[in-house]
């Protein structure tokens, strides 16, 4: 892969140009990344409203009818329900792992088996979730196997 950066004075905003044969996995996976960069989620954290880039999330769960972010160091309640942050996520680096949980595949560091055909993911923060068996081939799907 080749690499090039210019810098223009009169570009107003960041342009990306992708020039490949064939759209393949590694250029889905830079187009997915350079869109995920401008996602913002908002939340909230004692009483204020936060707002994070979606790179930030290791993952989003629904527990008890809200929806929680989870981040390396803080837990924010996200104001929309999970299969909305899927449709705003779509594109990014976040795959439906169960009924209730969004990973954000950027911070899977292992896929392990688990009891009846699920998967534990472990992720970058040492923290471990489960994929449900239902989800578990969309999760193999996504890296490859």
């Amino acid at each position: 892969m080749k690499l090039t950066v210019e810098e223009h004075a009169d570009v107003s905003d960041i342009e990306v140009d992708i020039r490949c044969v064939t759209v393949d996995r590694r250029v889905q996976a830079l187009v997915a990344a350079a869109s995920a960069l401008d996602r913002r989620l908002v939340g909230t954290l004692d009483g204020a409203t936060i707002i994070l880039d979606a790179a930030e999330v290791l993952y989003a769960e629904a527990v008890d009818g809200r929806t929680f972010l989870y981040g390396p160091d803080r837990v924010l309640e996200s104001p929309l329900r999970l299969y909305e942050l899927e449709e705003q996520l779509a594109g990014a680096e976040f795959v439906r792992a169960s009924k209730s949980l969004l990973v954000n595949f950027d911070h899977v560091r292992a896929l392990r088996p688990y009891l009846n055909a699920r998967l534990e993911l472990i992720l970058s923060n040492g923290e471990s979730v489960i994929a449900s068996r239902q989800y578990a081939p969309a999760v193999k799907a996504k890296i490859g196997l």
